[in-house]
Parts: C-alpha cells; sequence; structure tokens
C-alpha cells in the first residue's frame, strides 16, 4: 500500500508513524529539503506543476494532501488519468473556496453565519449597516491561521484585497461563547467514525489549546456537532478525516466557520488521547480500510501548541528540562525553525482531572518560551 502526501508540512509528518505502524509506504511531494516531513520525502517540486505533481502521483496508489492548495484543475487532470485522489476535486474545491463553501452548506441546509458575496467597498458596506456596525470579512481563497479574515466596521478596510479578489466573503460577527471543532473520518465506502467534539483557544487567530471532550459538552452539543459533521462529510462526498470548526452561541446555537479535509490542528490530541488517532485514521479512509475506534484513554485530554517556540535553539534543546519536569506529558516537535507564532510543536496531557490534565500541558508547552 502505498500513499503518497502531497506537502511537506507537518500534518505529513505526523502520519508517517502511523504508517510505519500499518506497514504503509508513505512518500511525501514537499516543497523543499528541510520541509517538517523530510524523512518521508522521495520528492521535491512544486505542487503546483502539474509534471510534477503526475510524476509522483504515478508511483503511489492514493494521492492524500498535507494541505487544500493544489490547483484544481491539475487534481482534476489527475483523476482523468486514473490516478486515485482522496479527498477527491469535488469535495476540496468547498475547503479551497469559502464563497463557495456557504453556498454549497447553505444548499445542504446546514447552520452558518449569515453571510453575502461583496464585489466591492460599497457591498461591505451595506452588509456592515445591516449587522450592526461590524463584520467579518475573508478573502476566498488562501487564508489560513488568521491570515485572510479581518474584523471590519467600513470596507474601505479591505480595499486592498478587492485588487486580488473579485469578491470576497462578508459574514456576520458572531457573538459565539466558544469556539469547537468536530473531525469525523469517512472512506469511500461511506463508513464514517467520528471523535468527541472539542472545545478550541484562538490566540491572535492561531489553535492555542484544546480540550477534548468539550467541557459542559455531553448530550445535546455533542449530538448536533457530530451530526453537523457527518451531513457535511456525506453532502460534500468527503474522503479522509475532515475538521468543521464550529461556534456555540449563547442560546446553544451551533454554526460552521470553517472547513479542513485533512487532519487538523484541533485533532492532535488524538495522537496520545485517543485509540485511533487523525493520522492513523486518515490513513486507513484514503485507502478504503476499515476505520479505527475513536474512544478515549482517559476522560480529559488537552493539546497546548508551541507557538514560536526558543528562538536561538531547536525545541529539543529544551528537552531535559521539560521532560524531567513533565514526565506524563507528551512531546511533539515538528522539526521547524522558530520563528515568533509559528506552529513549531505541541504537547499533550491526558488524565481524570480536567484543572490537573490543562496545568500540566501548560506548564510543559511554556517550558519552551
Amino acid at each position: 500500500m502505498r500513499v503518497g502526501v502531497i506537502g511537506g508540512g507537518q500534518l505529513a509528518r505526523m502520519m508517517v508513524p502511523a504508517a510505519l505502524e500499518l506497514g504503509i509506504d508513505i512518500r511525501v511531494l514537499g516543497e523543499a529539503e528541510d520541509v517538517s516531513a523530510r524523512l518521508a520525502v522521495s520528492s521535491i517540486g512544486d505542487y503546483r506543476d502539474p509534471g510534477t505533481v503526475t510524476a509522483f502521483a504515478r508511483d503511489v496508489d492514493v494521492v492524500t494532501f498535507d494541505h487544500e492548495h493544489v490547483p484544481q484543475t491539475l487534481l482534476r487532470e489527475l483523476v482523468a488519468a486514473g490516478i486515485t485522489v482522496h479527498p477527491g476535486p469535488d469535495a476540496l474545491l468547498f475547503a479551497q473556496d469559502k464563497l463557495l463553501m456557504r453556498e454549497r452548506l447553505g444548499s445542504l441546509g446546514l447552520p452558518v453565519p449569515d453571510w453575502a458575496r461583496a464585489a466591492n467597498t460599497g457591498e461591505v458596506d451595506v452588509f456592515i449597516a445591516e449587522h450592526g456596525g461590524r463584520a467579518v470579512v475573508k478573502t476566498p481563497r488562501g487564508g489560513y491561521d488568521g491570515k485572510g479574515v479581518r474584523v471590519v466596521t467600513s470596507g474601505d478596510e479591505v480595499a486592498d484585497w478587492f485588487e486580488q479578489f473579485d469578491a470576497l466573503l462578508v459574514e456576520e460577527a458572531v457573538a459565539f461563547t466558544r469556539e469547537l471543532a468536530q473531525l469525523v473520518a469517512r472512506r469511500p465506502s461511506g463508513e464514517i467514525v467520528a471523535w468527541p467534539v472539542v472545545e478550541t483557544v484562538q490566540q491572535n487567530g492561531v489553535c492555542a489549546e484544546v480540550l477534548a471532550p468539550a467541557p459542559r459538552s455531553a448530550g445535546l452539543i455533542a449530538d448536533r456537532a457530530e451530526d453537523i459533521a457527518t451531513a457535511v462529510a456525506e453532502g460534500l462526498g468527503v474522503t479522509g478525516v475532515l475538521a468543521v470548526e464550529l461556534f456555540e452561541t449563547a442560546d446553544e446555537r451551533i454554526l460552521i466557520n470553517e472547513l479542513a479535509m485533512r487532519p487538523h490542528n484541533s485533532g492532535h490530541w488524538s495522537i496520545d488521547g485517543s485509540t485511533t488517532s487523525q493520522f492513523e485514521q486518515h490513513l486507513r479512509a484514503v485507502l478504503d480500510l476499515p476505520l479505527g475506534a475513536t474512544g478515549c484513554h482517559a476522560p480529559w485530554s488537552v493539546m497546548v501548541n508551541i507557538l514560536g517556540g526558543p528562538a536561538d535553539a531547536p525545541l529539543e534543546s529544551r528537552y531535559p528540562t521539560a521532560l524531567a519536569e513533565q514526565p506524563t506529558v507528551k512531546f511533539h516537535s515538528y522539526g521547524k525553525q522558530s520563528r515568533p507564532g509559528r506552529k513549531v510543536g505541541h504537547v499533550t496531557a491526558i488524565g481524570d482531572d480536567l484543572d490537573e490534565v490543562v496545568y500540566r500541558a501548560r506548564a510543559a508547552a511554556a517550558s519552551f518560551d
């Protein structure tokens, strides 16, 4: 079984241990020699170049992704050439273009914030006036980790984006009480499994912490989140891991914020906290193998991202102190050069008492400040 992963980031890196355990031959198309997943890189090149991608894809049984940025035309050329691609271009389209995503989710009757397509600053101003004087504006393509998102009170604040895009997504500024994420996995034959819904804590637009399961979510909230993610996976025909980022409001409404059709930061806790990690599950799903159980090893798992890390040395230089101080916490390095705000690793703690687990995870991550 040969799986080819386009993109050499940390998500590809974290698929490698799962692939080795299952005896899967995993190969990565990396952007450079020093990518996070460099140990599995079999080819180096531009994921936008048809020749490079086709040559890489012809040597594997299935192609999957570390990111959603491979152009649609190239994806469809692969499928037309008889190459198996999971998730396929018809599904990935809705993770690549936020305007198309909102339209499709609306047609499926799924809960989303009030939104509009704006073709100029005047249309942004109209939406703002109708929604309390403030709105969230997003670029339709290319945004992640807070990039391509602005909270504005005037269309002039996104005038520069109209120089790059014909239209922007304008949304109501949802008065949410917290952010949630629901991960599911779906295989081509239709089997779907779900992990517990989790709570995510954002810092400057970047995920900083994940609590699994989300506190105070048992029952109605958990059921709604799983139903929504299942409907998205089935309605869009997603194969592999799907992450649905959600808003919870004061009146317990659940609204869809974003989609990711690949393993996701909100699921990293599953490596140490779940029977089947999201990375193993993704490989199972794209190969159409039976999916694994998603139960938890302990009542609580808490994942904290290491953002930036030590500026003058690799993360591993802090291990003697960090490992000694927190022997029950699991440390994961992405093998990246540190810089402010960059995700260079994460830690995960599990246990029976949420406050104690949160404390251990935060203390472990703080070892790398």
